[in-house]
């Protein structure tokens, strides 16, 4: 056990040393251009190549009732063309210098993005200024994409239960928080949407004091900063619209929903209401659910995979999810599917035994150092990519935390405790904060879709 201890803060120490010097060598700068737009660049000069992402505070929360699904829509509608670059010539510009682009709508955000040769910035720059203030919008080219819109809603919902069974979980789980409806929105809104619901939607959100513009790769800043100047810098800001707060309601008790759909396994997902970076009392409590999450369920060597997948051979499959950047209070998630001849009730109670486990006996000291350094490595693993790390910094600005936020979080994983751990899970884990959604299969489906436990960002 000694050497084991030692072993796993000998690991930790490395990581830790290692991520120093990489924050060390990748100096992160930020500029706020006069009308509002914020720059934020991040040096990586291991290789000639530039990720570029611009972010706007516009997403699935951001929607009411009538209008969901919005906002991936006008994603849609971003390539279908502007005045100076019709549809088709954003994508031929990007490739014909040798990049990629692509695009996602969030529940609180919408990015888009580009990786390119360093010294083809200056193409993405002005391809995205000009659709940020030029989009054409035509209701020819809407009445086309929104078909395309409900189509990708069928695949990737109404025909996957999987994602349905998520979709009318979170529907469950949350009341007057706008996580009740998911980006994609519902078939109804999006049959009812017009093109003026759009345009309108454009003009309030797509502004650039409303906009992130995040830049990581072999780049100068200063030079950065002076191509978002002359491209960015003459668009006009203006005020966005002020939404008031749709706060969750305190919950009662467990809430219970069955979905009943052909599907190929029975599922079920057990989520617990807890908060976020943004909305937290305590700074510690989300780092501590960060590590739980992966000390349960977040790899091979979990206690899920441990105990209840290898060892019992109850579920074949059990995983977590938890995430830290949200703009509200989010729900921490256990996802299982049984193994045969076991049944959902069985893999709830094993559920419920572990969290009791958490609650009553704190997590060995050599148990939380093998899961943080997992979890370290991880983060570490991820700055490989300029994509996460713009990512990263992208995603913790735009739900209002700073990018220093992200750069600390391997700090404040190692600060975790195993106390914490218990408290988070004695103060948030408990039957009045817990939403039960069962998948209950009536029959094959017609198209079976993969298993996916968690739908993420609609591209």
């Amino acid at each position: 056990m000694r050497s084991n201890r030692y072993r796993y803060r000998w690991i930790i120490s490395l990581l830790l040393m290692m991520c120093f010097g990489f924050a060390q060598a990748s100096a992160i700068h930020a500029y706020q251009l006069n009308n509002g737009l914020k720059l934020i660049v991040k040096e990586d000069h291991r290789a000639p190549v530039v990720f570029t992402s611009v972010w706007y505070k516009v997403g699935g929360s951001y929607e009411h009732n009538g209008v969901t699904g919005i906002s991936h829509v006008l994603e849609h509608m971003m390539f279908r063309g502007t005045q100076k670059y019709p549809a088709g010539a954003f994508e031929k510009e990007i490739s014909d210098v040798g990049g990629e682009q692509n695009a996602m709508t969030a529940d609180d955000f919408t990015v888009y993005f580009e990786r390119l040769s360093a010294d083809q910035l200056p193409v993405a720059f002005r391809l995205e200024a000009d659709r940020m203030h030029n989009l054409l919008l035509s209701k020819n080219d809407f009445d086309k994409e929104i078909q395309v819109v409900m189509e990708e809603r069928r695949m990737r919902y109404d025909d996957n239960p999987t994602s349905l069974a998520y979709e009318r979980f979170m529907a469950a789980a949350f009341v007057n928080s706008p996580y009740h409806h998911q980006a994609i929105g519902w078939m109804t809104d999006l049959q009812h949407m017009t093109v003026q619901d759009v345009r309108d939607w454009y003009h309030a959100w797509y502004v650039p004091n409303n906009a992130i513009v995040v830049v990581v790769g072999d780049v100068n800043p200063e030079q950065v900063l002076a191509l978002a100047k002359k491209y960015f810098g003459p668009l006009e800001s203006k005020p966005v619209p002020h939404l008031k707060p749709r706060i969750e309601i305190p919950p009662l008790g467990t809430t219970s929903v069955k979905i009943e759909v052909p599907a190929r396994l029975p599922m079920i997902m057990m989520g617990y209401q807890t908060p976020s970076l943004t909305t937290t009392k305590e700074k510690w409590q989300p780092y501590a659910l960060d590590v739980l999450s992966t000390l349960l369920g977040g790899s091979d060597s979990s206690r899920f995979a441990r105990d209840l997948i290898r060892g019992k051979q109850m579920a074949s499959q059990a995983a977590t999810d938890y995430q830290l950047y949200q703009l509200h209070s989010n729900q921490f998630v256990l996802f299982g599917i049984p193994a045969q001849a076991h049944s959902i009730a069985e893999l709830k109670e094993a559920f419920t035994n572990e969290i009791k486990k958490l609650q009553t006996d704190p997590v060995s000291e050599e148990e939380l150092k093998r899961v943080k350094a997992q979890v370290i490595a991880q983060n570490i693993y991820n700055q490989d990519s300029l994509m996460n790390q713009a990512m990263d910094i992208g995603g913790a600005e735009v739900i209002g935390l700073s990018w220093q936020t992200s750069q600390d979080y391997v700090k404040n994983i190692e600060a975790v405790t195993a106390q914490q751990i218990q408290q988070v899970a004695q103060l948030y884990l408990i039957p009045r904060r817990l939403t039960v959604a069962v998948l209950q299969p009536t029959g094959e489906p017609t198209q079976p879709a993969p298993v996916q436990p968690l739908p993420a960002g609609l591209h």
